[in-house]
């Protein structure tokens, strides 16, 4: 039994590998664009809209509120990076169903993909608000020895994540295998909608994280823009 994706080796010619996760993830990538270009090429404005704009718009709907719920901020900003994280885990995880389909998500270096594009939006999303120098004074706060701290405490959560998702995901995938080798008959059926609702927690839980990380950055952000402010003189507090 393969522990992971990355080891089943699809075709190869000289140093050019493709494994199944690289060909499941363009897979996934490809239902996702083709899905989307099918239920928006002809959006509607009327009362009465296509059932698949309708179910398009009610996901697009939940994202944004778990997001500004989370970040109590306006959702559009995060919405394309968070959105895709939730919608591209969700379908790899719900095709494991598929007999010979094998998600990419059970792949470490899918995960820890996932979770490097994390660790970049939240600095990107931080410069944004305070400027490139302003964020990087944030690592020296508040004082220069908690530089390696700040660094490593960045790491860590970036890790925890690809961790997290890789080990559900490959957990699930061997449990089911060996169940359905000890009862065909019986367990393949459980495990299956188990499946599904863990990949689905998993996907929701995954996009929460990454905007959790996103708030956070962005509310210390704030707090330390609120510090550097120049105090009211005197008089004006007096008046």
């Amino acid at each position: 039994m393969q522990l992971s994706p990355d080891g089943i080796i699809l075709w190869q010619r000289n140093f050019i590998t493709l494994n199944a996760t690289i060909f499941f993830t363009w897979v996934v990538i490809s239902i996702l664009v083709i899905v989307s270009w099918l239920v928006t090429r002809k959006l509607s404005c009327d009362e009465t809209i296509p059932r698949w704009q309708n179910l398009l718009e009610s996901i697009v709907y939940l994202i944004s509120n778990q997001i500004k719920e989370v970040t109590r901020k306006e959702p559009g900003r995060f919405l394309p990076f968070l959105g895709t994280l939730f919608l591209f885990i969700f379908v790899s995880n719900f095709m494991a169903i598929i007999p010979g389909f094998n998600p990419p998500t059970g792949s470490l270096s899918t995960t820890a993909a996932l979770a490097l594009c994390v660790l970049v939006a939240v600095p990107l999303f931080g410069i944004a608000d305070t400027g490139f120098l302003a964020y990087l004074r944030n690592y020296i706060r508040p004082t220069p020895m908690m530089l390696p701290f700040n660094i490593t405490g960045e790491l860590s959560r970036t890790l925890a994540l690809a961790v997290r998702l890789f080990g559900n995901v490959m957990s699930g995938t061997m449990i089911g295998g060996i169940l359905l080798a000890i009862a065909p008959l019986l367990f393949p059926v459980l495990m299956q909608a188990l499946g599904l609702l863990t990949g689905t927690v998993q996907a929701y839980i995954f996009a929460i994280l990454a905007a959790v990380y996103i708030a956070a950055g962005l509310e210390i952000h704030e707090k330390t823009k609120g510090d550097d402010q120049p105090a009211p003189p005197s008089n004006a507090i007096n008046e």
